[in-house]
Parts: structure tokens; sequence; C-alpha cells
């Protein structure tokens, strides 16, 4: 009887095992890896969707975009940590997000093409006679030192991934304001110019539109500042008693909170002149409205991408998070990023899948061969057209300042509030 049942028992384990094989021959699937999903919350900038279908079939990943405005993205990533795996901002967010504990170190030997990164955010300058900047330089952010703090000091451990980049200025009608020459008399003063008045437009954005007024009002020789990275109370008070009275008198005709808000105030009429980032220009462009993205002798105002992980990142998930930091810089990204103006960390990994007029134009600040299209698939550049502030090299080597999250930022904030509601 024993006997019967053992060979009963092997019969019908046999059997399981022969149907879970005839069903693994028919349908692997059912025993393939569960596919993991990664939350990404960021900007609109990165955040797009075309990346985001591209970097799910390459991955074998499932993406979740979650993009908002800068403020709010802020806010939420420092007092929520859990409500994210990776997070897609710009450096000056970084010292907020460390020291809430909301972000952890990345590991150099995880990221697969630190060794290409060029020396912007390893040393400050890709030349040894780039300005390095006031203010937040990511390198000054980026390395993880052993006590903790953050530094420029080269280790192991990153606060942030670096990627996306460039620098920022202000953008002009041509048809109602005389083309300037870059570097020379192009000026930030234009942006507080009375023959301007009532057609300036400014960001919304309270880390990046101080500097933009603050460079203004230090160009018109209105005031000056000690250090324009890191103002003091009485600094800002006096900037901004200056901007009160010039919103007082019509000078501002709005102040926008997206891209395709600024390039409805150009398009209307609204503005001739105002703050601008390098897609609002080349739509600008691609719609056929003449706009020039001003290289102020004073210098850029400059941010950089950062890639960051979640402090309470699941381990499963933290495998899927390196896999795509990594694929952020393994060319495709950095190709696409590159026909909206922006630069990657490590160009030449992208430059095989650009155009040879493309980079001339974009990296090499060469006159465009051919037409040149965006992102949207319009032309954004003209044959001929030379990109307005040169070379890679050159644009990025002329740095006033760097978006910055200020010792005073609390206090600049209210102030900027103000002036919105004045």
């Amino acid at each position: 009887m024993g006997d019967l049942l053992d060979r009963r028992g092997f019969l019908k384990t046999l059997g399981v095992g022969a149907a879970a094989s005839t069903v693994a021959l028919k349908a692997p699937f059912v025993y393939s890896k569960k596919v993991v999903t990664l939350r990404v919350m960021g900007t609109h900038v990165t955040l797009q969707e075309e990346l985001r279908q591209r970097a799910m079939k390459e991955l074998g990943i499932n993406l979740e975009f979650s993009p908002m405005g800068d403020a709010a993205l802020l806010q939420k990533a420092a007092s929520a940590p859990s409500s994210f795996d990776l997070y897609e901002h710009w450096s000056d967010s970084i010292n907020i997000l460390w020291q809430a504990g909301s972000i952890q170190p990345l590991e150099t030997d995880r990221l697969r093409y630190w060794h290409e990164i060029n020396n912007l955010t390893k040393t400050g300058k890709l030349t040894d006679s780039s300005l390095i900047g006031a203010g937040d330089a990511p390198n000054k952010i980026i390395y993880v030192q052993p006590d903790g703090s953050l530094g420029a000091n080269p280790t192991g451990q990153l606060s942030f991934m670096p990627y996306v980049h460039n620098v920022d200025s202000f953008g002009y009608n041509t048809q109602h304001i005389s083309k300037g020459v870059a570097y020379e008399t192009e000026s930030w003063a234009w942006l507080l110019d009375e023959r301007n008045k009532g057609k300036v437009g400014l960001v919304n954005a309270p880390t990046i539109g101080i500097f933009d007024v603050a460079l203004a009002a230090q160009a018109q020789g209105l005031m000056s500042f000690k250090d324009i990275g890191n103002m003091s109370i009485t600094e800002i008070d006096q900037l901004f008693d200056i901007l009160l009275a010039k919103k007082r008198q019509g000078h501002f005709s709005g102040f926008w909170s997206s891209v395709p808000q600024s390039v409805e105030f150009m398009k209307t009429g609204r503005v001739n002149i105002q703050s601008m980032f390098s897609p609002a220009v080349s739509a600008c462009n691609g719609q056929g409205i003449p706009v020039v993205y001003a290289a102020p002798k004073e210098g850029y105002r400059a941010w950089h991408g950062v890639m960051c992980m979640s402090a309470n990142v699941s381990e499963d998930v933290k495998e899927a998070a390196y896999d795509y930091m990594n694929w952020w810089l393994s060319g495709y990204p950095g190709a696409f990023i590159a026909r909206q103006g922006y630069y990657i960390s490590n160009p030449q990994r992208s430059r095989a899948l650009m155009s040879q007029a493309e980079w001339d134009y974009w990296y090499d600040g060469k006159e465009a061969a051919v037409d040149l299209k965006g992102t949207d698939g319009n032309v954004s550049v003209k044959a001929g057209d030379l990109r307005h502030g040169g070379s890679y090299v050159t644009r990025l080597s002329n740095i006033a300042v760097w978006n910055t999250v200020m010792q005073n930022y609390d206090y600049s904030l209210d102030k900027w509030y103000e002036l919105l509601n004045a």
C-alpha cells in the first residue's frame, strides 16, 4: 500500500511538472521577471513623452512621469521622499533636498559613463580661463564628503548625476529692439531700460527671476552686490524697492510660469523682451517670430540639471533607477535635447546621433549648413544662422551666476510674492 501511495505521489508530481513544462514552453512570460515601475518626478523640460516611450522600450521598465512647477516640485520632494524614486530638477535644489534627507548618495562606480562626464561639474570649468560663476556652481555641491556634507573635493559618492544643462538669459524681438552684438552691447540692463517700459516679461520662479533682475539692476548701475549669488537682507530690500517702483510705473507686462506661456507672451506682442528658456526661443523662431537669445556682456545665468535618487527608494527599484540614469547619458537623450538648445554632460557620446550640421550649429557655434528642425518637427534654425553666443565652450565659459537657493531664500521668497501681488 505504501509503495502504491509513493508511486501515485510520484506520478502526481511528475504530472504537475510536465504540465508546468508545457506551460513554460508555450508561455514563457508566465515566469518572466516582473516589470519594474520607476516613478520619476521633475519638470516638463526633461519629462517628455517621446523620451519616456523610448526609455521604456529600450530598458524594459514602466516609467511614470510626474512633471510639475518648480516650487511645488521642490516642496514635495523635500517633504515626501516616498512619493518618487528619481528626481529631476536643477542644482539649486540640492542643498535643500540633502539637508532634508530626501535623497541618497549615488555611487560613481554604478554610473556607466561617469568617466565621460566633462569638467563643468567635476571642477567647475570647461577650460582654465572659464568663469565658474557665483552661487551654487554644481562642482561645489556634487561630491558627498566623508563627514556627510557636500563639497568640491572628489569622492566616489555624488549627491546627483549631472546631465542636462545650459545658460539662460533674455530673449528680445528684433522687430522692436535692434539686434545687439553678443558679449559687447547686449546687456541685462535692457530688462530695466525705460525704452522697454510696458513690454518686459519675467519668469515667475523666485530662484531664477531674482537673478535676472539683480543682474539687470547691477548692469543699470542702480545698485551693486557684494556676492550676487548670496545676497544680504539689505541688498534684497534695496533690489525689491527698485522693482516695486518699476512695477507701479507699469514697467513689467507679465510674469510667465511655463515655456508655452512665454512663447504666447511674445506671439501676442505682450512683451518685446523677457526672461526666456532656450526651447521657447526655438519655438518662437519656428513660428516666424524673430527672437534673439541674448549673450549678455555681464555673463549668463546658468543652470544644471540634476538627477537624484530618493532616500526611500526600494531595493527592487534601485537597479532600474541606475539603468534609467545611465540611459540618459547613453547618447539618444543628449542628441534629442540638443535640438532644443540644451547640452548634455558627455556630449561626444551623442555626437554620432546628430547630423554634422546639427553638431556644428548647436555645439561648435558654426553657421547652420541647412535648415535644422527642433524636437517639435518645425524648422527652428534657418540655413546660414549662427547660434547667438557661439559655441558650447564659449557660452559655458561666460557665467555670471548659477541658479541658486541663497541663505536668505525664505526672505527673498516673501519679497518675490510681494512683487507679484503689488
